[in-house]
C-alpha cells in the first residue's frame, strides 16, 4: 500500500514522467512485495529553484536532472528489502529515462495499517473493535 511521490524538475516531456513513474513502481513490485495493482503515484514538477538538493552531499555529483522519490508504505519490510528497493530503482531509472544515479534520492517513511483509510472513511486494514 504504498503512497508514491515523485518531485522531478519542470519541462520532463510526458514519456521521461511516465518512464520514471514505471520504472519506481516496477521497483516496489520486484523488491518491495508489493502488489502490482497496488499504484498511487503523485508527480509534482518544480520550477528552477524550487527543487533544492546539495549538489554534493554524501558525496554525489547532482544535476539539475535530480529526482526525489518518497516512499509512504507500512512499517516491517527488512534492511535488506529496503536496500534492494534503493538499488532497484536507480536500476530502473538509470535504464529509462537515463537518470544516473547520483541524481535520484529516496526517502522512505512508514506507518502502520491504521494510518491509512483507502476510501469512504474506514482504515479497511483495521478491524472496529
Amino acid at each position: 500500500m504504498p503512497l508514491v511521490r515523485i518531485d522531478i524538475p519542470h519541462g520532463k516531456p510526458d514519456p521521461w514522467i511516465r518512464a520514471v513513474a514505471d520504472g519506481v513502481h516496477a521497483a516496489l513490485v520486484a523488491t518491495g512485495t508489493v502488489p502490482e495493482a497496488d499504484r498511487f503515484q503523485v508527480v509534482n514538477e518544480h520550477a528552477p529553484g524550487r527543487l533544492i538538493a546539495d549538489p554534493a552531499f554524501q558525496g554525489f555529483a547532482r544535476g539539475p536532472d535530480f529526482t526525489l522519490v518518497q516512499i509512504f508504505w507500512s512499517a516491517g519490510r527488512t534492511n535488506d528489502i529496503k536496500r534492494g528497493l534503493y538499488a532497484a530503482i536507480a536500476r530502473n531509472l538509470g535504464a529509462d529515462p537515463g537518470l544516473r544515479g547520483d541524481d535520484v534520492m529516496v526517502a522512505l517513511t512508514e506507518s502502520t495499517r491504521v494510518d491509512w483509510s483507502f476510501g469512504a472513511g474506514i482504515a479497511q486494514y483495521v478491524p472496529e473493535g
